[in-house]
């Protein structure tokens, strides 16, 4: 017999068993009549219903099942991906046929290609170009404290990030001109959880952004094919473009779909995460003292203590805040009947904030990674990249620039922020819904030779 549904809740339909309890219409009614975001409704059905609840969209949709314990995560992400897959993915009209929505072997085959890049010896390929690219970010910020300039720190962090990737990508320094056409790539993830449902629609309304897009990549291609390698060396786009010799997957289009996809998840959760870092250290400049006091330049103990900085940035605001998934098949997931064509939602900004798992989870407290027994040791409490064989690919590469940069900009002068925006926008990631001007305190020193 199945057990009683919580307060305010109903049980959903479905095969015998313990059925997955569902929040009550009435209060699915209510969030729809104050025109709430979605996370507000995934917010009610995790305090209601605890760790897997159900909700339905519509009154006469099927019910939606919201994940966020850690033993169900790691169970639809890590142990049972076949059984739970990614569908057509929001950002499609963007990416295409990318490593990001692609499903099935296909998918498999252009993870297999992508993968060597990321790790061991590839990501030493980038660290010279990640070094550089923060270089670049240095002076800039030097010029902006001496002459005491307001710039939005938001898209200094994006410039920075996108200069990286595509330092990476192509083995060029983002040039001005490409920079100002990739512009449109913040546009468009920007639009995309407006865009109308249907897909012919949805390529219409950022018809133009994407025609620009395309223009950069065709460019890039053709550069690659012709074999015009950067001061840097070939770039991944190369590794794409030789492919194409021997797999004839990897056509043209294909190959525009890899470099807007790398493009996308390589700057912008970076430059988010960069930015919400500026922000909780604006709250919490003691937390930025204490990276810097944790050891001498370059030093191991600097190193963790401002990494620290950015996994606690990532616990707030992951890269990847939900993660949809379908059940392809029949499956029991903790006790509860799921049944195929079942529609999921994992969810890892609420389970980085569950306070069972993480004691007083809306206070930025680096040292949660830092000091032992702080951090939640299952493997499914924190999982800002996602967690399985569809974790993100770029998971090192994004720590690595990110702690380059901080180690560059931290021992400088501090961001003082004009205004800060007074809302987070939940689209493809959990970013400041409005602009960020900073002044950097022209009075306080660099330290000597800080553009290593």
């Amino acid at each position: 017999m199945a057990i009683p549904a919580p307060p305010g809740a109903r049980e959903a339909t479905g095969p015998a068993g313990r059925p997955v309890p569902e929040l009550d219409a009435a209060l699915v009614g209510r969030w729809h009549q104050d025109g709430g975001e979605l996370v507000a409704l995934l917010t009610l059905v995790r305090e209601r219903l605890g760790g897997i609840g159900a909700f339905r969209p519509a009154p006469s949709a099927a019910p939606t099942v919201l994940v966020t314990e850690p033993d169900a995560v790691r169970h639809v992400l890590a142990h049972h991906p076949d059984r739970y897959v990614k569908r057509s993915h929001r950002a499609r009209v963007l990416v295409g046929d990318g490593v990001l929505s692609a499903t099935g072997e296909a998918w498999q085959n252009q993870r297999r290609l992508l993968q060597s890049q990321f790790t061991g010896r590839g990501m030493r390929r980038y660290e010279g170009r990640i070094a550089a690219a923060a270089r670049v970010t240095g002076a800039r910020w030097q010029a902006y404290a001496r002459t005491g300039e307001v710039f939005d720190l938001g898209e200094e962090m994006r410039r920075f990030a996108l200069d990286t990737i595509w330092r990476a990508l192509t083995g060029h320094p983002l040039d001005p001109g490409t920079e100002r056409e990739l512009a449109s790539v913040a546009g468009v993830v920007a639009a995309l959880p407006s865009l109308p449902a249907d897909q012919v629609a949805a390529q219409e309304a950022v018809a133009a952004d994407i025609a620009r897009i395309d223009a950069v990549a065709e460019r890039a291609v053709r550069t690659a094919r012709d074999g015009g390698a950067g001061p840097d060396g070939p770039g991944l786009l190369h590794v794409l473009v030789e492919a194409s010799a021997s797999r004839p997957a990897y056509t043209d289009r294909l190959i525009r779909d890899e470099l807007v996809t790398l493009l996308v998840a390589g700057h912008e959760t970076t430059a988010t995460t960069l930015t919400w870092l500026y922000l909780l250290l604006d709250r919490h400049p003691e937390a930025r003292e204490h990276a810097l006091a944790a050891g001498p330049e370059g030093s191991a103990e600097r190193q963790q203590a401002v990494q620290a900085l950015v996994h606690e940035t990532l616990r707030l605001y992951p890269s990847a805040w939900i993660l949809p998934r379908h059940a392809a098949a029949a499956d029991t997931l903790a006790g509860h009947p799921i049944p195929a064509g079942t529609d999921l939602l994992v969810c890892p900004y609420l389970t980085h904030r569950d306070p069972g798992l993480w004691p007083e989870p809306a206070h930025f407290d680096p040292a949660r990674f830092t000091t032992p027994g702080r951090r939640p040791g299952h493997p499914g409490a924190y999982l800002p990249f996602g967690i399985g064989p569809r974790a993100c690919l770029g998971l090192q590469f994004a720590l690595r620039e990110t702690t380059a940069l901080l180690e560059q900009l931290l021992p400088g002068p501090v961001p003082r922020f004009r205004s800060r925006p007074e809302r987070t926008a939940y689209g493809l990631t959990v970013r400041p819904d409005g602009p960020t001007p900073a002044v950097l305190d022209g009075s306080a020193e660099w330290p000597t030779a800080p553009m290593r």
